[in-house]
């Protein structure tokens, strides 16, 4: 691949796929069910980067990496229509997925962060992105936090289609917060990674301080250092309800960790991998095999249909 000049997003391979001027208008309008079965590409001179977050599309973090990206990348922004904070990788199973085109390549769907990502890839864009940005999350990501995050599971989801993913996050929840450094933070960590490239199935959680001190670490995910709570209480027909929130606890914090970074002012860059087996306990439990499979004899010896 030849080096793009300074300032530029690397350029896509120069093959061109000849269509009809409908099927180009088409691709324009990013809707691959409107194109004819030939036009399976398009011409493009920039990279193509996806945006997405679980703050919902009016978020000023999206804002932030779309202006940041802007010039350097073609941008295309799936998020959802409202806040979908703690929805992990979850799917909308039960109802429809509703997709509004709210401008050009931007669109709200009524759905998961996980759920824009799908859509985005099986029906709104002409073809895969070159990275998935999701964020820029109002708040850390941290911990085992990581585990309930919407931010982190659209990144996730992206890697599960071996798309290369980017989770971003603002260590901060104070009211009209500047998102421009975390911003900055975004496009380097897009730079690199399309530069260099991420392993398969692995996806980069990022959490920047506020304020930051300029410091970057790679870390290791920590332990969770919160306890989840429950404030409880009446509505006016007399059911109880329930309002979560985190509580931190004493302990202390391994030094290579994320919360360790956070704490010392320092970007935190956090690899996960998809896969979460534990590979020393396949051999160290093997031996339950056998005691297990017993469990599936009746008591004349025949197995269990």
């Amino acid at each position: 691949m030849r080096r793009a000049p300074s300032g530029t997003a690397p350029r896509r391979s120069d093959t061109v796929v000849r269509t009809s001027s409908c099927g180009l208008l088409a691709a324009e309008r990013g809707c691959i069910s409107d194109l004819p079965q030939a036009a399976v590409k398009i011409v493009r001179t920039m990279t193509h980067i996806l945006l997405t977050n679980d703050d919902g599309i009016q978020a000023a973090g999206l804002g932030a990496l779309a202006e940041v990206l802007e010039g350097f990348a073609t941008v295309s922004i799936v998020a959802p229509s409202q806040e979908q904070s703690g929805a992990a990788q979850s799917l909308t199973l039960r109802q429809p997925i509703i997709c509004h085109k709210v401008g050009e390549r931007n669109w709200a769907v009524d759905g998961t962060p996980a759920d824009c990502v799908i859509v985005a890839l099986h029906k709104l864009l002409p073809e895969k992105p070159d990275l998935v940005i999701s964020g820029i999350n109002f708040g850390a990501n941290l911990g085992e936090n990581v585990y309930y995050s919407g931010t982190v599971g659209a990144a996730r989801e992206a890697a599960l289609h071996h798309i290369p993913a980017l989770a971003m996050s603002l260590c901060s929840k104070k009211a009209g917060v500047n998102f421009g450094g975390a911003a900055r933070v975004a496009r380097a960590a897009a730079e690199m990674i399309l530069k260099e490239g991420l392993p398969d199935q692995v996806l980069l959680s990022v959490n920047v301080p506020e304020p930051w001190t300029g410091g970057v670490k790679f870390t290791r995910q920590s332990k969770k250092i919160t306890r989840n709570q429950l404030s409880e209480g009446k509505d006016p027909r007399g059911r109880r309800y329930f309002w979560l929130f985190e509580q931190k606890i004493d302990r202390d914090v391994a030094p290579d960790t994320d919360y360790a970074a956070i704490f010392a002012g320092e970007v935190s860059v956090t690899p996960l991998h998809l896969d979460p087996t534990h590979t020393d306990s396949l051999n160290h439990l093997s031996h339950w095999a056998g005691p297990l499979g017993k469990a599936f004899r009746t008591s004349d010896g025949e197995a269990r249909k």
